[in-house]
């Protein structure tokens, strides 16, 4: 089932994970509209679908205000005569421990994240719903978001936000026939370039040569590729019904996240005060324990990264 008549945005998409979401949807046949905030950079991404045969146009803009969001919509209207895909990829980076962290750098990676997401998916769904576009929405998360990061509060809680915002936009957009979807990806990015943990993968990806068994099996971890077939299936129609998920997706990998659920429950007649706390709720606490941040296996010593 491909995408043959579909418009789609993809924020974010004049380079790395973006740009292979973009050139993928193009591949199965949508029209794009490229989104950058620098014109070269954009206007390269354009070209690397027209000249494979696609249609692609681009508004270099930064993401994060509702006059963005707008432009967006209005440039797949006005120049391909609709819009049926959202796919908010766009974000910085400012990472710094929580002391060494400033109020621009929190602020800057909520606006662009978070108020970006959430301002294009309302101007998307406003044109949905308004012309009847049984739509399809995909927003970007990441596991920093479902586990926490050393260093990334910022991007954390904006990736947190977004999971959170989409399975509330699967309710509200439910009648509408429109599904929105967020996707955690695990892939050879500028970010994970500079991870120590990851250099063998990432170099060989550079040289073109496929990433080691370790990373693409053990880890989840691959390509940018490997990320875009599943925003291109969720972006489809053959997609219809699935809706309000969190799906990772990385190497040879691929998972549904759990909605957060209770691990234990336990029940006190007169409820928990701070007595009943100290005889009974510390035990229940301590021995339901959930880890925080991501954990890695060991790396085989073939893969150690170079002194």
């Amino acid at each position: 089932m491909s995408l043959e008549g579909k418009v789609a945005i993809v924020t974010g998409s004049g380079a790395g994970l973006g740009l292979a979401y973009a050139q993928e949807l193009a591949r199965q046949g949508a029209k794009i509209v490229i989104n950058d905030i620098n014109e070269e950079v954009a206007q390269a991404a354009v070209a690397s679908i027209t000249s494979a045969g696609g249609e692609a146009v681009a508004v270099v803009a930064p993401v994060g205000s509702s006059e963005t969001a707008q432009q967006l919509v209005d440039a797949a209207v006005e120049t391909f005569g609709g819009l049926d895909i959202l796919v908010n990829n766009a974000g910085i980076l400012r990472d710094k421990s929580l002391l060494k962290m400033t109020d621009d750098d929190f602020d800057a990676v909520i606006g662009v994240h978070l108020r970006g997401t959430f301002t294009c998916v309302r101007a998307a769904f406003e044109y949905f719903k308004t012309n009847g576009v049984a739509g399809r929405i995909v927003c970007i998360g990441s596991p920093t978001g479902q586990r926490g990061n050393f260093g990334q509060t910022n991007y954390a809680a904006a990736k947190a936000g977004i999971v959170g915002m989409v399975r509330t936009w699967a309710l509200e957009m439910k009648k509408a026939g429109v599904s929105v979807n967020a996707v955690i990806p695990v892939a050879a990015t500028a970010m994970t370039k500079t991870v120590p943990f990851f250099q063998k993968a990432v170099e060989a990806d550079e040289r073109g040569e496929a990433m080691p068994d370790f990373f693409r099996k053990e880890l989840g971890f691959g390509t940018a590729a490997d990320v875009a077939g599943v925003i291109a299936f969720l972006s489809s129609d053959a997609a219809e019904g699935i809706t309000g998920q969190a799906v990772g997706v990385g190497g040879d990998r691929l998972q549904v996240w759990s909605h957060p659920e209770p691990v234990v429950q336990e029940f006190h007649d007169g409820g928990w005060d701070y007595a009943t706390m100290q005889s009974e709720g510390k035990a229940i606490l301590e021995g339901n324990k959930q880890s925080v941040g991501e954990r890695f296996p060991e790396l085989p010593a073939e893969l150690q990264p170079d002194a």
